[in-house]
Protein backbone atom coordinates (compact mmCIF):
# COMPACT_ATOMS: atom_id res chain seq x y z
CA UNK A 1 0.00 0.00 0.00
CA UNK A 2 1.47 3.41 -0.92
CA UNK A 3 2.24 6.05 1.73
CA UNK A 4 -0.78 8.40 1.16
CA UNK A 5 -3.22 5.50 1.37
CA UNK A 6 -1.57 4.16 4.52
CA UNK A 7 -1.70 7.60 6.14
CA UNK A 8 -5.40 7.99 5.34
CA UNK A 9 -6.14 4.53 6.73
CA UNK A 10 -4.33 5.30 10.01
CA UNK A 11 -6.18 8.61 10.33
CA UNK A 12 -9.54 6.87 9.87
CA UNK A 13 -8.65 4.26 12.49
CA UNK A 14 -7.69 6.92 15.06
CA UNK A 15 -10.92 8.87 14.47
CA UNK A 16 -13.01 5.73 14.78
CA UNK A 17 -11.32 4.81 18.07
CA UNK A 18 -11.83 8.35 19.42
CA UNK A 19 -15.53 8.32 18.57
CA UNK A 20 -15.92 4.87 20.16
CA UNK A 21 -14.24 5.97 23.39
CA UNK A 22 -16.47 9.05 23.55
CA UNK A 23 -19.57 6.87 23.32
CA UNK A 24 -18.29 4.42 25.94
CA UNK A 25 -17.34 7.29 28.25
CA UNK A 26 -20.82 8.77 28.03
CA UNK A 27 -22.31 5.37 28.93
CA UNK A 28 -19.96 4.85 31.88
CA UNK A 29 -20.74 8.29 33.31
CA UNK A 30 -24.46 7.51 33.43
CA UNK A 31 -24.15 4.01 34.91
CA UNK A 32 -24.87 5.13 38.48
CA UNK A 33 -28.14 5.39 40.36
CA UNK A 34 -28.75 9.14 40.43
CA UNK A 35 -31.49 11.62 41.26
CA UNK A 36 -32.86 14.45 39.14
CA UNK A 37 -34.86 17.04 41.14
CA UNK A 38 -37.49 19.03 39.26
CA UNK A 39 -36.85 21.89 41.68
CA UNK A 40 -34.24 22.63 44.34
CA UNK A 41 -35.79 25.78 45.85
CA UNK A 42 -35.69 26.22 49.61
CA UNK A 43 -39.11 25.79 51.19
CA UNK A 44 -40.64 24.39 48.01
CA UNK A 45 -41.88 21.04 46.81
CA UNK A 46 -40.14 18.92 44.19
CA UNK A 47 -40.49 15.76 42.16
CA UNK A 48 -37.38 13.64 42.63
CA UNK A 49 -36.74 11.16 39.81
CA UNK A 50 -34.28 8.33 40.38
CA UNK A 51 -32.66 6.77 37.31
CA UNK A 52 -31.72 3.13 37.96
CA UNK A 53 -29.69 1.17 35.38
CA UNK A 54 -29.24 -2.60 35.57
CA UNK A 55 -25.49 -3.25 35.82
CA UNK A 56 -25.51 -7.04 36.13
CA UNK A 57 -24.90 -9.31 33.15
CA UNK A 58 -26.60 -12.28 34.81
CA UNK A 59 -29.37 -10.94 37.09
CA UNK A 60 -32.27 -8.48 36.99
CA UNK A 61 -33.00 -5.57 39.30
CA UNK A 62 -36.03 -6.46 41.40
CA UNK A 63 -36.11 -3.87 44.19
CA UNK A 64 -35.00 -0.32 45.01
CA UNK A 65 -34.99 1.26 48.46
CA UNK A 66 -34.27 4.97 48.92
CA UNK A 67 -33.44 6.32 52.38
CA UNK A 68 -34.80 9.80 53.13
CA UNK A 69 -33.05 12.48 55.26
CA UNK A 70 -33.49 12.45 59.04
CA UNK A 71 -31.81 15.73 59.96
CA UNK A 72 -33.90 17.68 57.44
CA UNK A 73 -36.93 15.39 57.05
CA UNK A 74 -39.61 15.82 54.41
CA UNK A 75 -43.02 16.54 55.91
CA UNK A 76 -44.73 15.38 52.72
CA UNK A 77 -43.82 12.33 50.61
CA UNK A 78 -45.93 10.71 47.90
CA UNK A 79 -45.10 8.10 45.26
CA UNK A 80 -45.85 8.12 41.55
CA UNK A 81 -47.53 4.78 40.65
CA UNK A 82 -45.69 2.43 38.28
CA UNK A 83 -47.07 -0.57 36.43
CA UNK A 84 -45.64 -3.79 37.84
CA UNK A 85 -43.96 -2.13 40.83
CA UNK A 86 -45.36 -1.98 44.37
CA UNK A 87 -44.30 1.08 46.35
CA UNK A 88 -44.16 1.31 50.14
CA UNK A 89 -43.37 4.32 52.33
CA UNK A 90 -42.16 3.58 55.85
CA UNK A 91 -42.09 6.13 58.66
CA UNK A 92 -39.68 6.18 61.58
CA UNK A 93 -39.00 8.21 64.70
CA UNK A 94 -36.55 11.06 64.18
CA UNK A 95 -33.29 11.16 66.20
CA UNK A 96 -34.55 14.44 67.69
CA UNK A 97 -37.67 16.58 67.22
CA UNK A 98 -37.58 18.94 64.25
CA UNK A 99 -39.53 22.16 63.80
CA UNK A 100 -41.01 22.51 60.31
CA UNK A 101 -43.51 25.14 59.17
CA UNK A 102 -44.11 26.15 62.76
CA UNK A 103 -44.88 22.59 63.92
CA UNK A 104 -42.70 20.17 65.87
CA UNK A 105 -42.50 16.72 64.33
CA UNK A 106 -41.05 13.57 65.87
CA UNK A 107 -41.75 11.10 63.06
CA UNK A 108 -41.34 11.30 59.28
CA UNK A 109 -41.06 9.18 56.15
CA UNK A 110 -37.79 7.27 56.40
CA UNK A 111 -37.66 5.04 53.31
CA UNK A 112 -39.41 4.41 50.02
CA UNK A 113 -39.19 0.89 48.56
CA UNK A 114 -40.25 -0.26 45.10
CA UNK A 115 -40.60 -4.01 44.45
CA UNK A 116 -41.18 -5.41 40.97
CA UNK A 117 -43.26 -8.35 39.87
CA UNK A 118 -41.50 -10.93 37.71
CA UNK A 119 -42.62 -9.35 34.44
CA UNK A 120 -41.36 -5.85 35.22
CA UNK A 121 -37.88 -6.43 36.65
CA UNK A 122 -35.08 -4.42 35.02
CA UNK A 123 -33.12 -6.63 32.61
CA UNK A 124 -29.61 -6.32 31.19
CA UNK A 125 -28.95 -3.10 29.24
CA UNK A 126 -32.16 -1.55 30.60
CA UNK A 127 -32.95 1.17 33.11
CA UNK A 128 -36.03 2.40 34.93
CA UNK A 129 -37.06 5.68 36.57
CA UNK A 130 -38.79 6.04 39.94
CA UNK A 131 -40.42 9.30 41.07
CA UNK A 132 -41.56 10.74 44.39
CA UNK A 133 -42.95 14.13 45.32
CA UNK A 134 -41.43 15.63 48.46
CA UNK A 135 -41.53 18.82 50.50
CA UNK A 136 -40.67 21.07 51.93
CA UNK A 137 -37.03 21.34 50.89
CA UNK A 138 -34.51 22.53 53.53
CA UNK A 139 -32.70 25.88 53.50
CA UNK A 140 -30.55 26.88 50.55
CA UNK A 141 -27.10 25.32 50.46
CA UNK A 142 -28.18 22.06 52.09
CA UNK A 143 -26.89 18.87 50.46
CA UNK A 144 -29.78 16.41 50.41
CA UNK A 145 -28.31 12.90 50.37
CA UNK A 146 -30.57 10.01 49.37
CA UNK A 147 -28.76 6.66 49.70
CA UNK A 148 -30.22 3.89 47.55
CA UNK A 149 -30.04 0.09 47.80
CA UNK A 150 -30.45 -1.78 44.50
CA UNK A 151 -31.39 -5.46 44.87
CA UNK A 152 -30.89 -8.09 42.17
CA UNK A 153 -32.64 -11.41 41.58
CA UNK A 154 -29.47 -13.36 42.44
CA UNK A 155 -29.47 -11.94 45.97
CA UNK A 156 -26.86 -9.24 45.32
CA UNK A 157 -27.51 -5.81 46.84
CA UNK A 158 -25.57 -2.77 45.64
CA UNK A 159 -25.58 0.12 48.10
CA UNK A 160 -25.27 3.54 46.50
CA UNK A 161 -24.29 5.31 49.71
CA UNK A 162 -20.76 6.67 49.39
CA UNK A 163 -20.20 10.38 50.01
CA UNK A 164 -18.61 12.51 47.32
CA UNK A 165 -15.78 14.77 48.47
CA UNK A 166 -14.82 17.90 46.56
CA UNK A 167 -11.40 17.60 44.96
CA UNK A 168 -11.35 13.82 45.19
CA UNK A 169 -12.18 11.15 42.63
CA UNK A 170 -15.79 10.03 42.45
CA UNK A 171 -16.40 6.93 44.59
CA UNK A 172 -17.48 3.66 43.02
CA UNK A 173 -21.00 3.88 44.45
CA UNK A 174 -21.88 7.54 45.09
CA UNK A 175 -25.12 8.29 46.91
CA UNK A 176 -27.73 10.20 44.87
CA UNK A 177 -27.79 13.80 46.08
CA UNK A 178 -28.56 17.42 45.21
CA UNK A 179 -28.04 20.85 46.76
CA UNK A 180 -30.93 23.17 47.58
CA UNK A 181 -31.00 26.71 46.26
CA UNK A 182 -32.53 30.06 47.21
CA UNK A 183 -36.33 30.31 47.02
CA UNK A 184 -37.65 30.85 43.51
CA UNK A 185 -40.67 32.81 44.69
CA UNK A 186 -43.06 33.43 47.56
CA UNK A 187 -44.61 29.96 47.30
CA UNK A 188 -41.46 28.02 46.38
CA UNK A 189 -41.39 25.83 43.30
CA UNK A 190 -42.05 22.23 42.28
CA UNK A 191 -45.62 21.24 43.06
CA UNK A 192 -46.54 24.88 43.74
CA UNK A 193 -44.87 26.35 40.66
CA UNK A 194 -48.23 27.27 39.12
CA UNK A 195 -49.00 29.51 42.12
CA UNK A 196 -45.86 31.61 41.71
CA UNK A 197 -45.97 34.13 38.87
CA UNK A 198 -42.60 34.55 37.10
CA UNK A 199 -40.95 37.95 37.53
CA UNK A 200 -38.31 38.48 34.86
CA UNK A 201 -37.19 41.83 36.28
CA UNK A 202 -36.34 40.31 39.70
CA UNK A 203 -34.27 37.37 38.46
CA UNK A 204 -30.89 37.29 40.31
CA UNK A 205 -27.90 38.11 38.11
CA UNK A 206 -26.38 34.74 38.98
CA UNK A 207 -29.47 32.76 37.94
CA UNK A 208 -28.85 30.09 35.29
CA UNK A 209 -31.19 29.81 32.34
CA UNK A 210 -32.32 26.42 30.95
CA UNK A 211 -30.17 27.05 27.89
CA UNK A 212 -27.11 27.54 30.09
CA UNK A 213 -27.90 24.39 32.05
CA UNK A 214 -27.77 22.34 28.85
CA UNK A 215 -24.42 23.74 27.71
CA UNK A 216 -22.21 20.87 28.99
CA UNK A 217 -24.45 18.26 27.36
CA UNK A 218 -24.59 20.25 24.12
CA UNK A 219 -20.81 20.55 24.04
CA UNK A 220 -20.48 16.81 24.64
CA UNK A 221 -22.75 15.92 21.75
CA UNK A 222 -21.08 18.53 19.55
CA UNK A 223 -17.71 16.95 20.27
CA UNK A 224 -19.02 13.51 19.41
CA UNK A 225 -20.55 14.84 16.20
CA UNK A 226 -17.25 16.44 15.24
CA UNK A 227 -15.49 13.14 15.81
CA UNK A 228 -17.93 11.28 13.59
CA UNK A 229 -17.61 13.92 10.86
CA UNK A 230 -13.85 13.57 11.06
CA UNK A 231 -14.22 9.81 10.68
CA UNK A 232 -16.34 10.29 7.56
CA UNK A 233 -13.74 12.69 6.14
CA UNK A 234 -10.98 10.15 6.76
CA UNK A 235 -12.88 7.41 4.97
CA UNK A 236 -13.53 9.72 2.01
CA UNK A 237 -9.84 10.60 1.85
CA UNK A 238 -8.95 6.92 1.85
CA UNK A 239 -11.33 6.16 -1.02
CA UNK A 240 -9.97 9.07 -3.05
CA UNK A 241 -6.38 7.95 -2.40
CA UNK A 242 -7.19 4.45 -3.59
CA UNK A 243 -8.78 5.86 -6.73
CA UNK A 244 -5.64 7.92 -7.48
CA UNK A 245 -3.41 4.90 -6.82
CA UNK A 246 -5.42 2.76 -9.24
CA UNK A 247 -5.34 5.51 -11.87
Amino acid sequence: MNTPALHALKTSAVLAATAGLAILGAGAASAHVNVDPASTSEGGYSQLTFRVPNESETAKTSKLTVTLPKDTPFTSVSVKPMDGWKAEIKEADLPKPVTANGATITKAAATVTWTADAAHQISQHEYQTFSISVGRLPKAGTTVVLPAAQAYTDGTVVNWNQAEVAGQAEPDHPAPSFVTTAPAGEHGAGAHAAEAAPAADTTPASATSPAEDSTPAALGWAGLGAGLLGLAAGVTALMRTRSVAKG
